[in-house]
């Protein structure tokens, strides 16, 4: 079976073939960086844009390295949601066209679902498995007991962890995109052996009954950090304190995500005795510091870790296109008259979040 699969939920345009062999033919994602770096974030309006301007020609690019024609293919995939509608929409409309066109089957895809099932493209993870997954705009731990199977055990009340590293790399004046920034300055710190506990953070709902998380007030008191080192210094941070409150801050998050995680983990175990992975993705999985203090914590807790390749944890099309292969194989596909969505839960029975809007709601930020 082989799948062309088409992703446009944000700021990444891709196409990708994948086979159910789980063979990546074609992986073409096109960043759009450059246009949205000026405004320190994603402008809808130009990532729509930029979307129908490039689609074409990335889908002629991956069906070229794949080396087949559109007569070869057996089904299109296209994220239907959740994210920016602009850009869904181009997707949407594009893969339909293809399968129009074809005579093809077309399966819209859930983006979330395109992370959640990552680790089975990348390693065949079994079900049932824990996920953790985190991005610019969702951070959330689930149970992932089969493809359109997901239980969710806790999300964020507040910011996603993404949206927090964003918001922390602004404050710090390093830049867009916020996560590989502040890593990076983390890292620097590092380097130079400088104390890591030398700015105390806080620690949102640690040791808190529940898997639910928080970052708003540890965004506040890097802001408070800020303002009072620039007061001291009667100017702009200087470099070193930069990267140790970078360091920090890091440091912050992957404690409260191992936390967090571990009481998740004592959850699923309850629940699936005979075991299962803990599995991350979304785009903060890219994040080093986390991925080696959750693989710490599976080691401990006796469980599989599995995170996807860094280039597979960010937007791609290759997860959509395996996600359509999962819900193809099992006969299922959508009419063209399929309407791209906003807001798309992948636990649509789970309550509402109080305090976050959209939380819960598989809103795209």
């Amino acid at each position: 079976m082989i799948v062309l699969g088409i992703e446009t939920s944000c700021d990444e345009t891709a196409a990708a073939v994948v086979t159910d062999a789980r063979e990546i033919r074609a992986d073409v994602v096109l960043s759009q960086l450059d246009d949205h770096t000026p405004y320190g974030g994603v402008v809808p309006e130009i990532a729509a844009r930029a979307h129908l301007e490039h689609l074409d020609g990335l889908i002629r690019r991956a069906m070229a390295e794949a080396g087949i024609g559109f007569g070869d293919l057996d089904a299109v995939a296209a994220t239907g949601g959740p994210g920016l509608i602009g850009g869904v929409i181009v997707g949407v409309m594009t893969a339909k066209a293809i399968a129009a066109a074809r005579g093809l089957p077309f399966v819209a895809v859930n983006h979330l679902e395109g992370h959640a099932l990552t680790a089975r493209l990348t390693d065949d993870v079994a079900f049932p498995y824990l996920l953790l997954l985190v991005s610019g705009g969702h951070c959330q731990l689930l149970v992932v007991e089969g493809v359109g199977r997901y239980r969710r055990l806790g999300t964020t009340i507040d910011d996603a962890v993404g949206e927090a590293f964003d918001k922390t790399a602004k404050l710090l004046g390093l830049g867009y995109p916020g996560g590989p920034l502040v890593e990076k300055a983390a890292a620097r710190a590092t380097d130079a052996g400088r104390d890591p506990g030398r700015f105390d953070l806080p620690r949102p709902l640690v040791g808190r009954p529940g898997c639910d998380f928080s970052f708003s007030g540890l965004k506040t008191a890097v802001r408070r950090h800020v303002e009072e080192l620039a007061k001291a210094s009667g100017g702009p941070l200087s470099d070193a304190d930069r990267d140790d409150l970078a360091a920090a801050f890091q440091a912050t998050v992957a404690e409260v995500m191992a936390d967090r995680c571990a009481r998740a983990i004592r959850r699923f175990k309850e629940e699936h005795p005979q075991g299962g992975a803990l599995v991350v993705a979304g785009g903060v999985a890219a994040n080093r510091t986390l991925r080696a203090r959750l693989a710490t914590l599976a080691a401990k807790e006796g469980m599989p870790f599995v995170a996807p390749p860094l280039r597979l944890c960010t937007d791609n099309a290759a997860m959509i296109a395996w996600a359509g292969i999962e819900r193809f194989r099992l006969g299922e596909s959508d009419p063209l008259s399929f309407a791209p969505r906003p807001r798309w839960p992948l636990d649509p029975t789970a309550a509402p979040v109080i305090g976050r809007a959209g939380v819960g709601s598989g809103v795209k930020a």
